[in-house]
């Protein structure tokens, strides 16, 4: 099949070509831009109780005052806010609200509590305003993101002169700050992406166009993909996190460089044995496009295991990232044999040395010799490398403060660290507690009193202030105040155990209680992260290894493979905790970091272990013995996995540049993920166990024996 495909597009270049630049100018016409949230809410689905009492507050209390921002005031010299400051933060907020437009998303903005006392600070030292959300905002949308640049833009002119500075923080500028981030993190990733590409393919092959070539082929795959990714989000009401720009820029050209190189190694070595241009651009496709196209399935079902998911966050990033890597697999099979057809060998241009084997290669030679010898030690050592990193894969401890994400330097931030010096810490966000009235009769004063009373006495609880009844009678909120910063650890461990264990068990007759806040959401989160694990792990690895096992016409090599693979990810997972837990004394690593480094170590390690898998099986077909046959591969296919690993891996790497902490996190174990599966894995635990395990490894089918085995064993068969 492939060998057609190779005949095809080498003698149909131009036509390949022109299809790919017009498919690229229909989606760029017509293709909607992505769309992504910040909001933890929005990735669970309907049954958790955080989102339960989001509905009821939204039903019940449509016209409730919901913290959307902070207003944090102090005086310019440090000391303490007189009532002359006062009566001007109360006028500030109150020309916010009626008297200015610009912010659309302000409801009204309190500086007074329940009490009606103002919200200064015990140490006189700061005042806050909270910034409520108008009627039918959510606080979310991407136009609050203007109104909060609005709201900054309004707050300067009004306190000039008043001796007073003011900082803006909690949900809708914490989610503006995001946004703005994840924009320059990708203005940084993606320059780093390109520069590491261009030097590294520079060192590799000494060609401007070689290094210029991924950069223009994976640019018109990625136009075309991200059209397609939002004609898909749009279609299906997908909702991702403001991180998959960024992630998707990586892979598309971490992968989309990979599988060039794949080809392009094929394509040099045939090349070197003096075939010409398009008989050599056939037999690159023919040896390498299984590979190629079994990687990229691997990496395709690794992706879409996650419609299993019950979070919308990786329902939507499943789907993306699939497309983006199934248009880049098929621009590796088409768009790239089609443009190294039409330049020939002036793609090395103007390096000539192409035409002589590296200097890399005989070393690589000479490290699959010592591997052919002693397996066994190749094998041990590998393996007790990884299994060292892999037992501190069970000291992770899982976070749910998207905020920590932001870098330290944007106002949000310092809003918060401000606010918190001077306020309790759970005073940023109070947890509302609901009571549905089930019979339409509601508690009489007496029960609400005592309620509020056994939420008080709950552990973790600092205040809470007196149940509100719904205008129609059918529900009573209650303000809970944490002696904990809502977005801890502290405070997911108080909601998700005696504040709702409390408020169920005190609701009165007649009642149901919902706890909701973002505390709520993250303990529901952790509860939906441990379903997703152990059904979304499964599915990828069973389905990947039934892609082994089709691949190679096996049923044992997929299993160690499969082995090998996890033992990547357990020690992928461990060296990010030594990193950021044990080193830096990090509290915990964001979530989703397990399921990220699982998918992309295992989808990816995969690909690089198909790679060496399809050569050790080609240098068997050769003749050669199991010993041998690992040697041999080690020596033609580790330059490619040693190039594109480390471009992989560099690629990822460039995530660390960002300054936003989850990506900075992400792009650590992401690399060390690519360069234990390429370094440890594939060139060293792989081959190894295969020249261990011996011919056994292609049982039951007879994907190692040459031609003329093969000739002889159906002439045995007949």
């Amino acid at each position: 099949m492939f060998g057609a495909l190779g005949r095809f597009v080498s003698r149909r270049p131009w036509i390949v070509l022109g299809a790919w630049v017009v498919l690229a100018v229909v989606v760029i016409a017509t293709a909607p831009a992505l769309k992504t949230t910040t909001e933890e809410s929005d990735f669970l689905p309907d049954h958790y109780e955080s989102i339960k009492a989001t509905q009821l507050q939204q039903d019940r209390f449509p016209s409730a005052t919901t913290p959307a921002a902070l207003l944090v005031f102090q005086r310019e010299d440090g000391g303490q806010l007189t009532e002359d400051d006062q009566a001007t933060v109360t006028d500030i907020a109150d020309k916010l609200g009626p008297e200015l437009k610009t912010s659309t998303f302000v409801q009204q903005v309190v500086t007074v509590d329940a009490e009606g006392n103002p919200n200064v600070s015990q140490d006189g030292l700061a005042e806050v305003g909270i910034v409520g959300l108008a009627d039918g905002a959510t606080g979310y949308d991407p136009q609050n993101y203007d109104d909060a640049k609005a709201l900054r833009n309004d707050l300067e002119p009004l306190v000039e002169g008043t001796g007073l500075e003011v900082q803006t923080t909690g949900t809708v500028p914490q989610g503006l700050d995001s946004e703005e981030s994840s924009q320059q993190t990708l203005a940084i990733v993606g320059a780093a992406t390109i520069v590491l590409i261009v030097v590294l393919l520079a060192l590799i092959f000494r060609s401007v166009i070689i290094c210029l070539t991924p950069i223009l082929v994976v640019a018109l795959a990625g136009t075309i993909a991200t059209g397609l990714i939002g004609w898909a989000n749009e279609a299906f009401d997908l909702k991702a996190d403001s991180s998959i720009e960024t992630i998707l820029f990586v892979v598309l050209y971490g992968i989309g460089t990979d599988y060039i190189l794949f080809l392009l190694f094929r394509y040099r070595e045939r090349l070197r044995d003096g075939e010409e241009t398009r008989p050599a651009v056939v037999h690159a496709l023919t040896r390498a496009g299984e590979a190629i196209a079994s990687a990229g399935g691997a990496v395709i079902v690794a992706f879409l295991a996650l419609l299993l998911s019950s979070l919308s966050l990786f329902r939507a990033i499943g789907p993306a990232l699939a497309i983006a890597v199934a248009v880049t697999l098929l621009a590796a099979l088409t768009l790239v044999p089609a443009v190294v057809t039409l330049l020939g060998r002036a793609l090395f241009w103007p390096s000539k040395k192409w035409r002589v084997p590296s200097e890399g290669g005989s070393r690589f030679g000479r490290i699959g010799a010592a591997l052919g010898r002693r397996p066994a030690l190749f094998a041990g050592a590998s393996g007790l490398l990884l299994a060292a990193f892999a037992v501190f894969a069970f000291a992770f401890n899982p976070s749910f403060d998207f905020n920590s994400s932001l870098p330290s330097d944007v106002e949000s931030t310092k809003g918060l660290q401000t606010f918190q010096e001077h306020f309790a810490a759970g005073a940023s966000e109070p947890i509302p507690v609901i009571l549905d009235v089930e019979n339409g009769n509601p508690p009489d004063q007496a029960a609400l009193d005592a309620y509020q009373s056994a939420l008080e006495k709950a552990d973790g609880v600092d205040k809470v202030f007196p149940g509100q009844p719904s205008k129609d009678g059918t529900a009573v909120q209650f303000s809970v105040i944490l002696d904990a910063d809502p977005v801890s650890d502290a405070a997911l461990d108080a909601v998700k155990g005696p504040i709702r264990d409390v408020a169920h068990a005190a609701a009165p007759d007649g009642t149901t209680a919902y706890v909701g806040g973002t505390p709520s959401v993250f303990a529901d989160l952790q509860e939906a992260m441990a379903r997703d694990y152990s059904v979304v792990f499964p599915v990828a690895a069973v389905v990947i290894m039934l892609i082994l096992a089709l691949l190679l016409r096996s049923l044992v090599a997929p299993w160690y493979l499969m082995i090998a693979v996890g033992l990547g990810f357990a020690a992928t997972l461990g060296a990010t905790v030594i990193m950021f837990q044990k080193i830096q004394g990090d509290a915990g690593l964001i979530f989703m970091l397990p399921i990220y480094i699982y998918l992309f170590v295992t989808a990816l390690g995969t690909d690089y272990n198909i790679l060496m898998i399809a050569r050790l099986r080609e240098e068997a077909r050769a003749g050669r013995s199991p010993r041998d046959a690992a040697a041999e591969a080690v020596r033609h296919a580790g330059p490619t996995i040693a190039a594109a690993g480390l471009i992989l891996a560099g690629t990822f790497g460039s995530l660390m540049l960002g300054g936003n902490s989850l990506i900075v996190s992400m792009g650590f174990a992401l690399s060390v993920g690519i360069f234990i599966a390429a370094f440890v894995m594939a060139m060293f635990f792989t081959p190894s166990l295969t020249a261990l395990i011996g011919r056994a490894a292609w049982w039951p089918g007879h994907g190692d024996e040459s031609a003329d085995e093969h000739e002889a064993r159906v002439h045995a068969e007949a």
